[in-house]
């Protein structure tokens, strides 16, 4: 019996050493397990207080967002989206490189009741989101909407995104693929022409949602692919990230990459080189148009003469008339002689002058004259 009561304090021991054990690797196990984990310091406080946010689990440098909001509960998530929470007094954090952060975060009361939790979720990168339950001192509690025994989508896989770049998206045209998702109806009833909603998003702008509805019928248990169309503003390239959301929850997203639009850019430049081209030969053409002309050049520039051109502009000489001479009749020149003769070939007039008929050369004292022939 002294042997016995002995060992029953060592076994109670070593069985309470297990226990924390086992209670102390659990948070462990899940953030092991790739699932972030969050702890408060405190599960209840007032407005105007604070508590100290610890995660684990989480990516290396990560951006996080810190929020307090009602109507939720850490396993049914934040049942009014973030409508329900105090965005104005959010914070944001950072991750280590082990994915571990503390932040300290000012208490706030949600626009909607209680139940409430610290949000923790990812801001960029994969999408990863953590609850942990907290109570709002003072603020009102309501009970959350019964979850209505109706159908349930939910994601399964294949998802892509379809579809090529035409030429026209070279030259700016707006860029559009066909999103494909697969989905399950894990409900009780049967789902018929489902609701969706797709945003883009660029850089760390929220994306943009717009609803679009599929039409079709998925029975419960049964699977079905679907394909809705994605479509960017025009000349948009860059790194973009097409989100699909159902019932408030984001299903899946995918990353897109846009080419830039070089056409345009090709199209700017020509532009540039051919309008100041065609500007300048307009303007020529003009200039060359009303600029006056000369008699002589056809673009109002002056050129010499030929020596054929003066020639024929040089006037005329006339040579003076054989006067009759005086006394006797000379005869006729036949018809084949010229009736103009040189002047220092005229007949003489004077006194001892020869007879009629007769040519006087000129005086040898006189200077030798050329004429023209």
């Amino acid at each position: 019996m002294n042997r016995r009561s002995a060992r029953a304090p060592r076994l109670l021991t070593v069985l309470a050493l297990v226990a924390a054990l086992v209670a102390g690797a659990a948070p462990w196990a899940s953030a092991a397990d790739g699932r972030p984990t969050v702890t408060l310091s405190k599960s209840q406080a007032g407005t105007g207080g604070s508590i100290t946010v610890k995660g684990k689990g989480w990516g290396s440098k990560a951006l996080l967002m810190l929020l307090v909001c009602g109507q939720a509960t850490p396993e049914r998530g934040v049942v009014g989206g973030t409508n329900s929470c105090a965005n104005s007094d959010g914070l944001a954090v950072t991750t280590d490189a082990k994915g571990t952060f503390s932040k300290k975060l000012p208490v706030a009361e949600p626009p909607a009741a209680c139940p409430c939790v610290v949000h923790v979720a990812t801001a960029t990168g994969p999408k990863a989101q953590a609850d942990a339950a907290f109570q709002v001192a003072g603020h009102p509690v309501k009970a959350l909407p019964k979850e209505s025994a109706t159908g349930k989508l939910s994601m399964v896989t294949d998802t892509r995104l379809d579809g090529s770049s035409g030429i026209l998206t070279w030259f700016g045209a707006p860029p559009s693929r066909s999103f494909v998702f697969t989905v399950g109806n894990v409900g009780t009833t049967p789902v018929k022409d489902p609701v969706f909603q797709v945003g883009t998003s660029h850089g760390v702008f929220a994306p943009q949602y717009e609803e679009q509805q599929w039409r079709g019928t998925v029975e419960p248990g049964r699977k079905a692919q679907i394909k809705l169309p994605v479509e960017l503003t025009a000349g948009a390239h860059g790194s973009y990230l097409v989100s699909l959301k159902y019932g408030g929850k984001v299903l899946a997203e995918q990353p897109w990459g846009v080419g830039r639009p070089w056409g345009v850019t090709l199209f700017w430049i020509l532009l540039c080189v051919v309008v100041p081209a065609a500007v300048f030969r307009i303007g020529m053409a003009v200039v060359d148009r009303v600029r006056p002309r000369d008699r002589y050049g056809a673009q109002g520039r002056h050129r010499g003469l030929r020596p054929a051109e003066l020639t024929l502009r040089m006037p005329k000489l006339r040579l003076p008339q054989q006067s009759p001479p005086r006394t006797g009749r000379s005869p006729e020149p036949p018809a084949d002689t010229p009736t103009n003769t040189l002047p220092w070939f005229a007949p003489d007039t004077g006194p001892g002058a020869p007879e009629a008929g007769q040519l006087s050369a000129p005086p040898d004292n006189s200077p030798t004259t050329k004429g023209n022939p």
